[in-house]
């Protein structure tokens, strides 16, 4: 634990340092550029500090302010770093073109003009984000044409949430909230696409006992994320099916709707067997046993990685999560470089793949994406 906080500060530190080099105006007054770079400092020591307090001390109450804090203030220096960093390279670009102004004055004059350019950029980001993850989530409309789907599933509906985050910054009221805005959809199936914790079950037990509440035809069905291998997934595994949902791990069940059979199967985390081996995220064991002449084959995955292995398996859609449509700029750039489908619906080898953009958030409590804090409603249509 120690070696992580060392690392980490020197880490923020360094990146908490370029913008502090970068922004802070030469010319300020001895005591402004102090108090300035108190500011920086504040940035990154909330973070080791909101951490000893909560896992170290266990001060819950003072932990979760303090965890407000340190997220925020993280967004804030992701932000800065961004677009500090983003005017650096046109700046680079500037005098490599030698579009410049040659007088050293000037250059300074349109630099501090640039500066201040960043720090509005980064408080007008930062305000809207934050207004748009406090915002209730949206409920997402999405229609899937299925081939050869039976018309008695024809308009069958799925209610997806993933990616909720109850821990320091999300509780038992948001929950509630996502709960309600659920059952009013009247679903016939629920999906849980992981990462519903950020903390032990005997943490947070009281905040997600409400998940009890969903209501739908077929039930509520849950499959694990990455978060709930760093929060003890053994023992969630067992708290959501006290709570009555079902859990698949590498499994699947078959469920008649109208007649019809419908495979769901569900998968660990991708990244899962790294961390507990009876875990190991396989598409294709979860098919293992299926009905050949099932109407409708489901899987839920947290991750859209699993797409690849999960069309080779005989599934028709997979429901994921886990991207968080990138949250806070440039995540939505950079996430590309390592999920497959970000966000939305997509068509891989003849399966329908939908990444759900998240219910809650991770880290900073802001949305500076387009994409919003979602409850998707998806919808079978015979294609």
């Amino acid at each position: 634990m120690l070696m992580f906080l060392v690392v980490m500060t020197a880490v923020l530190g360094a990146l908490a340092a370029y913008v502090g080099v970068r922004l802070i105006p030469t010319g300020w007054s001895t005591t402004m550029r102090s108090w300035a770079w108190v500011a920086v400092a504040g940035l990154v020591l909330v973070q080791p500090l909101s951490f000893v307090i909560r896992f170290v001390l266990h001060k819950e109450a003072v932990g979760d302010l303090l965890s407000w804090c340190a997220y925020l203030a993280m967004g804030a220096l992701v932000l800065l770093l961004a677009f500090t960093f983003l005017r650096d390279v046109g700046w680079l670009a500037g005098r490599l073109t030698r579009l410049l102004p040659a007088e050293p004055e000037r250059r300074q004059a349109l630099l501090d003009l640039t500066n201040l350019g960043v720090l509005a950029l980064s408080t007008g980001t930062f305000g809207v984000g934050l207004v748009r993850a406090l915002a209730r989530p949206t409920v997402v409309d999405v229609t899937v044409p299925i081939a050869g789907l039976p018309q008695g599933l024809d308009g069958f509906v799925i209610a997806q949430i993933s990616d909720i985050h109850i821990g320091p910054t999300l509780k038992r009221p948001f929950l509630e909230t996502v709960v309600e805005l659920v059952n009013e959809l009247k679903a016939d199936m629920v999906a849980i696409t992981g990462d519903l914790v950020d903390g032990s079950v005997a943490e947070l037990a009281h905040h997600t006992e409400v998940l009890g509440q969903v209501r739908a035809r077929h039930g509520a069905w849950f499959v694990t994320g990455n978060h709930e291998y760093y929060s003890g997934a053994e023992e969630w595994v067992a708290e959501v099916r006290r709570l009555g949902l079902t859990v698949l791990i590498d499994e699947h069940r078959v469920i008649d709707h109208e007649g019809h059979a419908i495979v769901i199967g569900g998968v660990a985390d991708y990244t899962a067997g790294g961390m507990v081996p009876a875990h190991k995220s396989d598409p294709h064991a979860a098919m293992r046993g299926a009905p050949e002449g099932a109407a409708f084959k489901l899987l839920l995955a947290h991750q859209p990685r699993s797409a690849f292995e999960a069309a080779k398996a005989g599934f028709q859609l997979q429901l994921s999560g886990h991207t968080h449509g990138g949250q806070v700029f440039p995540g939505n750039l950079l996430i590309h470089l390592v999920q497959p489908f970000a966000a939305g619906l997509h068509l891989h080898e003849g399966m329908h793949v939908y990444t759900n953009s998240g219910t809650g958030w991770w880290g900073p409590p802001l949305r500076t994406t387009r994409t919003p804090s979602e409850i998707t409603r998806l919808t079978l249509r015979r294609a």
